[in-house]
């Protein structure tokens, strides 16, 4: 059977139907944690962005986005991963992608552990082995490797916003850092 490209050019919003939207239906995006292992697949460090916002508050986050209507999981990773960390990162992505957590924020801070001012999303988190050179999306300053007890710290978990810093302990868990 020949597998047909799918279009996803229509799948994003205009500005104002975005904002209908987010104010009617939870969105769906995927939280990608991308990590460096070595030749056994152990992991070795951590990748996390710097950023700056618009009010000058500097924090890291994770590579995430939305997820395209008709996009497939896997191809929203792979694009995300290219738009945060550059088209040289190569992500591998596994033959049948399952998420280590489903990270539902909300608009209202205290509903979860996960917030997002602008919308109820639900996001799928993966952990994503990379390779390649990475050349860090415009609106990053830098992107970071850490190590596994670097990332668990308590200094970059309180640099982590609207709960992403749960996710990735999360995923630290997930591969074996359990919480110290």
């Amino acid at each position: 059977m020949t597998r047909t490209a799918v279009d996803t050019s229509d799948g994003w919003l205009e500005p104002d139907e975005l904002s209908e939207a987010r104010r009617r239906l939870p969105m769906v995006y995927v939280n990608g944690v991308p990590v460096r292992v070595d030749s056994a697949g152990a992991v070795q460090s951590i990748g996390l962005l710097l950023q700056s916002s618009a009010d000058g508050e500097i924090s890291r986050e994770l590579v995430s986005g939305r997820v395209f209507y008709h996009e497939r999981i896997r191809d929203a990773l792979l694009r995300h991963i290219e738009k945060d960390l550059g088209p040289m990162a190569l992500p591998q992505v596994p033959p049948s992608p399952q998420p280590f957590t489903v990270a539902e924020y909300f608009p209202t801070e205290g509903v979860s552990g996960y917030f997002d001012p602008r919308q109820h999303a639900v996001a799928l988190a993966y952990i994503l082995p990379v390779t390649g050179d990475f050349s860090p999306r415009q609106d990053a300053l830098r992107l970071d490797w850490l190590t596994p007890d670097e990332a668990a710290g308590s200094a970059v978990q309180a640099e982590m916003a609207s709960g992403q810093g749960l996710v990735l302990r999360q995923a630290l868990a997930h591969l074996g850092f359990p919480p110290a």
